[in-house]
């Protein structure tokens, strides 16, 4: 590429020197027009060349369809030496459409045995180089016609996944049609017999490696027969015969590298070879039980010159011993990659133990074993750092690929090993990994992506990635239009949205909206970049700028989208998550309502109440039960069936017929979970509760046998579930009826258990509630003309009931009644000491608490009550709602000046049969009354 140098001026005070231009360097083919642009088009044809050259292959044709002369240059052959496949559906169809671009192919990359049956449409004969990953399903067929139409091939690897279809006659194939093979690495092949193996000996002369990788079983003297092999793995096979080996192995004349990494070699076949060959330098063993369990064997130093690379070995110092020098041991792979005296054998030797390093490591990183904590901390993070700065495109992916599996404890659960992945960050891995990431090629972004998701897990490294720009690059690979390199960035978001601190530099970074078009993007076949970007816009979703943000740029659509139409209960229980957090903050932004009014989203969410997981079914009752504040969700909710899906989920089946589905959605939801998590029983009795709020849902979720399944929530031993089943049941009981229902179906003992026994305040204040509504007297009108129609046989006796009920609210009362500022306030008008009482009464949660003006009024009514224990209850409980500071205190404020509260408290003030309780109670609802009246005219 040529420069411009333009001529400069420089200026010594007053006077003007001119600088040298230099003519040779002077581009003439690149000008601005008038306004200053520069015409891309006039580049010299070289410098299109090399920026082909840094762009991957969707990119290179996008940029090659802007203009004839560039679609010209994008096929030239030099940019198409090499091909990688693995991210494309490569069928023969895409395959004959690359014909004219491969003419000059050498070095190939595909995944799958759809990619390899359609191989041979490239018509790339001139192929030296084929790898496959995923090769499960390739057959002797394929391979064979693979080798037959390539006899140019020189290397040739399938893996690491096992090629369990392919047997000793492909590899017989091979050895026949490509007789200049000179690297064979394949893995998981069942059988490698001796005819095979002789065959590559008698055929293939320059065959120098040769990998058989967790193979069953491999013919170890044949092995012996291959006299050009230099280096030869056979990790993780298995039923070798060692002492065959140590007799055979041995006198392979070039031999200068081994690997029998995760096999069972016993230390007397180690021995032998060190004593019997004569050309064996290097020999790998990592992860070999037999060797790490003999101490004295693990222990003895005397290798006869040969270097032996195992977990209880310092390896760094091992390869430094290839070296003149031993300074600086864990710089000697980048002090050899960066040497400018090259050593033929010597490099050899290095390239061939990073490939064995990088696979081997990765496979005891997959395998987990028990123990490994001090290899991974001493040397296995830093040896996997390392490699991930080869010059091996392959190699670099394996080690970051090997950071991302050795820091997981509990891939279900997203457990990391706090201590190997802060050993990543101490090493520089942070740094490395994001610079991986920024890498054209596709396969390195996917798997440093990958890497740097699983090490956000942890808080400490998660900031380290934030300080060193890590969210700006996953959100812009999260934009890539290759699904592995999308699915892994959308990861890395998800695991960094759990920060708080991190949301808005999300959102910041263009993050929200790549996640919102991922799901557009791959809606069908991408379940898991779905579930990943569902889960980051879920957290998101819980910061109220950032959930504006989400329903800005059309997450709300996407989301619901997601509930109605994926069948991946991973994705529906991430989008059900995200629709309950947009649905979290309907006092601060519209989210709640905007969902509500998604076309599908109500009908969605309740047809996730079905759903046979747990977590799907909590996600959507919590949704539901978020959706259910707004007034228009709350019927919404109730026309499509909610109900009885919530109740099915607390109990068992509701077998009574229903009018609106949605009610018995969510009834039979909470039938169906008396046995389910907390979390999921939670969820269930909330949306019940607040669909509750509205009396016709009320007495609807009473009809289809609601009352039971929140009784048997009342029980559970989860505090959260303690305080929605009695909030809905609260709700419940101000219909007669189900107040009626609630005491036929044995709530009064569950209501009072709650109300003295409950840790959370909450739970004991609204069952107290409840237990009010119940005995306040309008059940009793309601009894005299009839049971209800669904149990016109029970015998009730409200007489028992109600005085349990009534001991157990005093009691509940007096424990917000100490004795020493009671007293203090019915001598003293002075505030200070109501607002003492206030203060040791008030509980906190209960300003978050939103009544209407029915339930407001029955409290007043319930001021004049004969029953002194309800009076106090009222009082306590006007006084809650009214404290200033709780955020529906104006609301309620305005309620009881409607319904002539003033009035009503003066005289509870003031009644001498009234229990002091109630007295001070009231006298604190009317100041706070007269505080809220003179905060609204100031």
């Amino acid at each position: 590429m040529s420069r411009r140098v333009r001529r400069k001026v420089a200026r010594r005070g007053k006077d003007k020197v001119d600088l040298p231009s230099y003519p040779e360097t002077e581009d003439e083919h690149l000008s601005l027009d008038e306004k200053g642009v520069v015409d891309w088009t006039r580049l010299p044809d070289d410098t299109v060349i090399q920026l082909f050259s840094c762009l991957n292959y969707r990119d290179r044709a996008s940029l090659s369809s802007t203009c004839q002369t560039w679609r010209i240059l994008g096929i030239s052959p030099c940019l198409w030496q090499s091909l990688d496949l693995r991210a494309h559906k490569c069928d023969a169809t895409a395959a004959s459409s690359l014909v004219s671009r491969c003419t000059n192919l050498q070095k190939l990359r595909f995944r799958g045995a759809e990619s390899a049956d359609a191989i041979i449409n490239l018509q790339a004969r001139g192929l030296r180089e084929i790898s496959g990953d995923y090769c499960r399903k390739i057959t002797d067929a394929t391979l064979s016609v693979i080798a037959a139409r390539h006899e140019a091939l020189e290397s040739l690897q399938l893996g690491p996944d096992f090629c369990e279809r392919i047997s000793s006659d492909a590899i017989k194939a091979i050895a026949f049609c490509c007789p200049k093979l000179r690297k064979l690495r394949l893995s998981g092949i069942r059988e490698v017999d001796g005819d095979a193996i002789n065959a590559l000996a008698k055929h293939c002369l320059n065959l120098t490696d040769i990998g058989f990788i967790d193979c069953l079983n491999v013919d170890e003297v044949a092995l012996g027969n291959v006299s050009s092999v230099r280096f030869l793995s056979v990790a993780g096979t298995t039923n070798m015969k060692w002492v065959l080996v140590s007799e055979h192995w041995c006198k392979l004349p070039n031999l200068k590298g081994l690997d029998v990494s995760r096999t069972d070699i016993i230390p007397t076949a180690v021995l032998r070879l060190f004593s019997s060959s004569q050309s064996l330098k290097v020999l790998c063993a990592l992860n070999c039980l037999a060797l790490e369990e003999d101490s004295s064997f693990a222990s003895n130093n005397n290798n006869k010159g040969k270097l032996l690379f195992a977990l209880f070995t310092d390896i760094f110092k091992g390869v430094s011993c290839l070296f003149d020098t031993r300074e600086k041991e864990r710089n000697v792979f980048s002090d050899w990659r960066n040497s400018k005296n090259k050593d033929k054998n010597l490099d050899e030797i290095m390239s061939w133990l990073e490939w064995i390093l990088s696979h081997s490591l990765l496979r005891i990183a997959e395998s987990n074993p028990q123990g490994l904590d001090n290899f991974w901390l001493s040397q296995g993070a830093a040896l996997l750092l390392s490699l991930m700065q080869s010059s091996q495109e392959d190699v670099q992916e394996r080690a970051a690929t090997g950071i991302a599996t050795f820091v997981v404890i509990d891939d279900e659960n997203a457990s990391i090993h706090r201590g190997r992945a802060e050993a990543v960050m101490r090493d520089g891995g942070i740094r490395l990994l994001l610079n991986l990431a920024r890498s054209w090629r596709e396969g390195l972004q996917s798997e440093a992506a990958k890497a740097i998701a699983n090490l956000s897990v942890n808080e400490n490294v998660a900031k380290a990635v934030a300080e060193d720009g890590g969210i700006n690059i996953l959100a812009s690979l999260a934009r890539s239009m290759n699904r592995l390199v999308a699915e892994e960035a959308a990861g890395g978001l998800w695991n960094l949205s759990v920060g708080e601190e991190h949301k808005s530099a999300i959102a910041e970074a263009g993050g929200v909206k790549a996640l919102v078009d991922l799901i557009f993007k791959w809606s069908t076949g991408g379940d898991g970049v779905l579930e990943r970007a569902a889960g980051a816009l879920a957290n998101l979703a819980a910061d109220d700028k950032c959930s504006m943000e989400v329903a800005l740029v059309g997450g709300v659509h996407a989301l619901v989208m997601l509930a109605r139409n994926c069948k991946y209960e991973g994705v529906q229980e991430q989008a059900a998550r995200a629709l309950a957090n947009l649905a979290a903050h309907g006092d601060s932004n519209s989210n709640n309502a905007a969902v509500g009014q998604e076309a599908g989203a109500l009908e969605a969410l309740v047809q996730l109440t079905r759903s046979p997981h747990d977590g799907v079914r909590q996600e959507a009752a919590g949704a539901l039960w978020n959706l259910s504040f707004d007034d228009r969700n709350r019927e919404a909710i109730a026309a499509a069936g909610g109900v009885e899906a919530l109740q099915y989920i607390t109990a068992a089946v509701a077998k009574s017929p229903a009018k609106n589905r949605v009610l018995q959605n969510l009834v039979a939801l909470a039938h169906s979970c008396s046995n389910a998590s907390p979390g999921l029983q939670e969820r269930a009795a909330g949306a019940l509760w607040g669909l509750s709020v509205s009396e016709a849902n009320s007495i609807a979720i009473g009809r289809e046998g609601g009352v039971p399944p929140l009784i048997a929530l009342a029980r559970s031993e989860a505090e959260d579930v303690h305080e929605t089943a009695a909030g809905a049941l609260w709700n419940l009981a101000f219909n007669p009826g189900n107040a009626l229902r609630i005491v036929e179906d044995g709530g009064v003992p569950a209501l009072v258990h709650l109300c003295s026994s409950s840790v959370s305040k909450m739970a004991r204040f609204m069952a107290a509630l409840a237990l009010a509504y119940m005995f306040d007297g309008r059940m009793d009108e309601f009894a005299l003309v009839g049971t209800s129609s669904e149990s016109t046989s029970k015998s009730v006796s409200l007489d028992g009931a109600r005085r349990m009920a009534l001991k157990h609210i005093e009691a509940f009362v007096l424990t917000f009644s100490d004795p020493h500022a009671f007293g203090t306030a019915a001598v003293s008008s002075a505030p200070a000491a109501l607002a003492q009482v206030t203060e040791l009464a008030r509980i906190q949660e209960a300003g978050h608490l939103r009544c209407s003006g029915a339930e407001i009024g029955r409290f007043v009514t319930m001021l004049r009550n004969p029953s002194s224990i309800l009076k106090a209850c009222a009082a306590f409980a006007l006084l809650q709602f009214s404290i200033p500071g709780g955020r529906h205190a104006l609301h309620h404020v305005s309620l009881l000046q409607s319904a002539g509260a003033p009035r009503v408290l003066r005289a509870a003030a003031a009644a001498a049969t009234a229990p002091l309780e109630a007295k001070i109670f009231a006298r604190i609802v009317l100041r706070n009354l007269e505080h809220h009246q003179t905060e609204s005219s100031n």
